[in-house]
C-alpha cells in the first residue's frame, strides 16, 4: 500500500505538471514558468509522500547540499550531449543551418526542467527503490530501465529502437546515477542537461517529441543508427556507447561505496528494506 499511494502521487503529480508545461506552448515566458513550477510540484509532492507514508524524511532528496549535484549532474548531462553530437557532426549526421530562438530555447528549459524531476521522482525516487528490496539494484535497474523505455513509444515519432536505446542509453544511466549517489540531483541535472542541450541549443529532437528548435536550428540527415533518424540522437548509436559508457563508469563507484543492493532471500526483505530506505546521507561523486 505504501508503494502504490507513493507512485499514484507522483503520477498525479507527472500528470499535471506535465499538462501544464505543455499548455502553454506559444508563451515562452510562462512555459518557462510553469515548467520550473511542474519541478517543484513533482519533488514537492514526493517529499511529502515520503513522509506520510514512511514517516520519514526523504533522504535521497536533500535540501541540504542539493545544488552541487545537481549542478554537477546538469553540466555532466550536457557535455556528454556535446559530446555524442560532436561525433555525430563529425561523421556528417548533422548540421546546423542557422539560428532559432533564444525564448523558444528558454521555454524548453521549463520544459526539460518538469521532465526531468517528474520522471526521476517516478521512475528512480520511487519504482527502482522499492523494487530495490524485492529483486536487488541489478533486478530493478533492468525493470526500470524497460518502463522508462516502453513510456516513450508513446511519443509521436516514436520507433521500437529508439525506445530500445532510451532503455540502454537513459534508463540504466540514471538509474545508476541515483545508486552511486543514493540521491536525486544527480539523475535530474543528468536528465535536464542533456535534455536543454538537445533542444534547447542544438535544436535537434529529443525522444520524437517533434520538439520545437532552441538556440540553433539543427538538422540531422544520413543513416538512423548513426543520426537518429525522426526520434533524435538519442536513437544514434554513438549515443547508446555514451550512455553504456557512463553507466559503467557509475556502477563501479556505486559497487565501491557499497550501494549495490543484492538480491534478497525471503527472510532478508525487510532488511533489505531498511538499506534502501534509510541510506547514509548521499553522497557525491567527488566523495
Amino acid at each position: 500500500m505504501r508503494f502504490l499511494g507513493q507512485l499514484l502521487a507522483v503520477v498525479a503529480a507527472w500528470a499535471i505538471g506535465g499538462t501544464l508545461a505543455t499548455a502553454v506552448a506559444d508563451q515562452w515566458t510562462l512555459q518557462l514558468v510553469l515548467g520550473l513550477a511542474a519541478a517543484a510540484l513533482a519533488l514537492g509532492t514526493y517529499a511529502w509522500v515520503v513522509r506520510r507514508t514512511e514517516r520519514r524524511s526523504p533522504v535521497d532528496l536533500p535540501l541540504t547540499g542539493a545544488i552541487r549535484p545537481l549542478v554537477r549532474g546538469t553540466a555532466g548531462g550536457m557535455l556528454l550531449f556535446v559530446a555524442v553530437i560532436g561525433i555525430i557532426a563529425a561523421l556528417g549526421a548533422y548540421r546546423v543551418e542557422g539560428w532559432g530562438s533564444v525564448t523558444t530555447a528558454l521555454a524548453l528549459l521549463g520544459l526539460a526542467a518538469a521532465a526531468s524531476a517528474t520522471e526521476e521522482v517516478v521512475f528512480r525516487g520511487v519504482l527502482l527503490r522499492h523494487l530495490e528490496s524485492r529483486t536487488g539494484t541489478w533486478g530493478a535497474l533492468a525493470v526500470t530501465s524497460v518502463l522508462f523505455g516502453a513510456v516513450h513509444l508513446t511519443n509521436p515519432a516514436a520507433t521500437a529502437w529508439g525506445a530500445t536505446a532510451i532503455t540502454i542509453e537513459a534508463g540504466l544511466m540514471l538509474g545508476a546515477a541515483y545508486v552511486a549517489t543514493r540521491s536525486l540531483w544527480l539523475p535530474i541535472g543528468l536528465h535536464m542537461g542533456w535534455n536543454f542541450a538537445a533542444a534547447g541549443i542544438f535544436g535537434t529532437e529529443v525522444s520524437g517529441n517533434d520538439t520545437a528548435t532552441g538556440l540553433l536550428d539543427g538538422v540531422t540527415s544520413g543513416p538512423t543508427l548513426l543520426s537518429g533518424g525522426a526520434f533524435g540522437p538519442e536513437a544514434s548509436i554513438v549515443a547508446v556507447t555514451a550512455g553504456l559508457v557512463l553507466t559503467i563508469v557509475l556502477m563501479r563507484v556505486a559497487h565501491r561505496r557499497g550501494h549495490i543492493v543484492p538480491l534478497p532471500r525471503r527472510a532478508d526483505r525487510r532488511t533489505a528494506d531498511r538499506v534502501t530506505t534509510d541510506q547514509a546521507a548521499p553522497t557525491t561523486l567527488s566523495s
